[in-house]
């Protein structure tokens, strides 16, 4: 395995900018041309008139103890979109390179892809939304640098079988990006504990879930000391600001709430699926482990447009690969379930 060899070659010979913070985050500081008399915003004692650590030096530090994995292999950005984009910058040179993406799957790999001008090799998921791991092998080239998969997958809700992906990322010398927005919910631990074993596996989080920071845009990624070396070295010097980084380190510090977040969450998603399985003209019910649920539905157009008008806002997932009559459905409080549940039940 030489991860090397994906690289870009002009990311290699990228000197990293060096900012004033990157060396000196106290003292008296006359260095980066701050306004020195504080800001016109005071926050929680926040000198919001100074740079952030360009290195979230603590942030690391306090998510490393949370989730065992070292501070070194850590990386911080702006929601999991901005270190899906950097990954494409760092190892697919516009033109020229390519990645895999299996339908169906969240949207962004596709768009960050397009706007990168890195071409699409497109994959279906099999029947149960699993993936094909000797067809994902079969379409490698030396071209072909990423691999996007998401687990639990959006929109499905299914953990990907952990085993093929191992096997692709023993046998090939591809970036295997696996997309872990969702795995709070699911009963998994995910792969963050395989990336010093496969330093070609880069796992993304979010802290716009099961942390409820969505408003934040706070995402991270764990992988090989190399690959996050390279994240830093390209991405803006400031991205994690100062207000971002508190609100991350007191959320850590209050992970009780955060466990009491998913057990309920998990409770209202399991009682939404009996109702559901419960509903004339549900179809299919697909298995999740996230925390939304993806079902079949008849007229479903119509039954989305009407649910619309009672202002119940859910997503239609027709328009993605062999998901035509799907609908998906994120779990609310009880109380906002039980409505959603009442007034589908009175459309159809």
């Amino acid at each position: 395995m030489d991860i090397k060899k994906l690289v870009r070659p002009n990311i290699l010979k990228v000197k990293q900018y060096t900012s004033a913070r990157s060396s000196y985050m106290k003292g008296m500081l006359m260095d980066a041309n701050e306004n020195p008399l504080g800001s016109i915003v005071e926050f929680n004692d926040e000198e919001l008139n100074r740079y952030p650590d360009p290195n979230q030096t603590e942030l690391r530090n306090e998510l490393s103890k949370f989730i065992n994995v070292p501070a070194q292999n850590l990386f911080f950005g702006v929601g999991s979109d901005e270190i899906i984009d950097l990954l494409i910058k760092i190892f697919c040179v516009p033109g020229v390179d390519s990645a895999i993406i299996c339908e169906p799957t969240y949207g962004m790999y596709n768009v960050s892809c397009e706007i990168n001008d890195v071409n699409i090799v497109e994959l279906e998921l099999n029947k149960k939304f699993d993936i094909d791991a000797n067809s994902i092998k079969s379409k490698i080239t030396e071209k072909t640098k990423l691999l996007f998969l998401c687990s639990p997958n959006n929109p499905t809700g299914n953990i990907l079988d952990k085993q093929k992906i191992i096997s692709i990322a023993e046998q090939q010398n591809i970036i295997i990006v696996v997309d872990e927005a969702y795995i709070d919910f699911a009963n998994d631990e995910g792969f963050v504990k395989y990336i010093e074993q496969y330093p070609n596996i880069v796992v993304l989080r979010t802290f716009s879930k099961a942390w409820g920071l969505a408003g934040i845009r706070c995402g991270y990624c764990a992988a090989s000391t190399f690959i996050i070396e390279l994240l830093m070295k390209i991405k803006a010097p400031y991205s994690i600001n100062k207000l971002t980084a508190w609100v991350i380190l007191k959320a850590l510090q209050n992970t009780d709430k955060y466990y009491k977040f998913i057990n309920t969450l998990v409770i209202e998603r399991e009682k939404l699926i009996t109702q559901l399985l419960r509903t004339e003209g549900v179809e299919i019910v697909l298995p999740t482990q996230a925390n939304y649920i993806l079902f079949k539905i008849k007229n479903s157009k119509t039954i989305f447009s009407q649910l619309i008008k009672n202002n119940i806002i859910i997503r239609d997932r027709s328009n993605q690969k062999n998901l035509d009559g799907y609908l998906r459905v994120s779990v609310g409080t009880e109380k906002e379930n039980d409505k959603f549940i009442e007034v589908l039940r009175s459309i159809i």
